[in-house]
């Protein structure tokens, strides 16, 4: 470090009569570093080799785009819950249809017995309006002679 006399360089702000503290001055050394191509080369190297692999990709792949095949899928998945849905149809409509079997019997059986009743009424009806069969017949009783009128009990 090189020391500078405050005279060799005036300032017309300063009053040098004051004592100044003493200016330093500092060198400082630049490093230049050659640039290399080596980067560069590399770089380029590596462009290429994937070009190379983009080319041999795109033509070694199959003629069929992945596309078709997910499409394939998708429809065959499509089938196959059509299916589903059609079968749970089918099952409903059984279903249904048993329920209609299950009311019908029902509906006969109540048909029957209320015809089943309906005859009882009518014969009790008949019966109420018909005269009343008295049969008299002579039964001997030891001892007393038996007497049958048409309000005695009948056993």
């Amino acid at each position: 470090m090189a020391y500078h006399h405050p005279r060799l360089y005036q300032d017309p702000n300063l009053d040098y009569d004051v004592p100044q503290p003493p200016l330093y001055s500092e060198t400082v050394e630049t490093v230049v570093v050659r640039q290399s191509n080596t980067g560069w080369w590399v770089a380029g190297i590596l462009a290429g080799l994937v070009i190379l692999a983009t080319m041999f990709i795109l033509s070694t792949r199959d003629d069929t785009p992945p596309v078709d095949d997910a499409l394939l899928q998708a429809q065959a998945d499509a089938a196959a819950a059509q299916a589903q849905a059609d079968a749970a149809l089918i099952n409903s409509q059984v279903a249904g249809a048993q329920a209609s079997i299950d009311i019908a019997r029902s509906e006969a059986v109540r048909s029957q017995a209320e015809a089943a009743r309906a005859e009882a009424e009518a014969r009790a009806a008949e019966a109420r309006a018909s005269a009343p069969v008295v049969i008299e017949r002579e039964v001997p009783v030891p001892g007393q002679p038996a007497v049958v009128t048409p309000t005695s009990p009948q056993n």
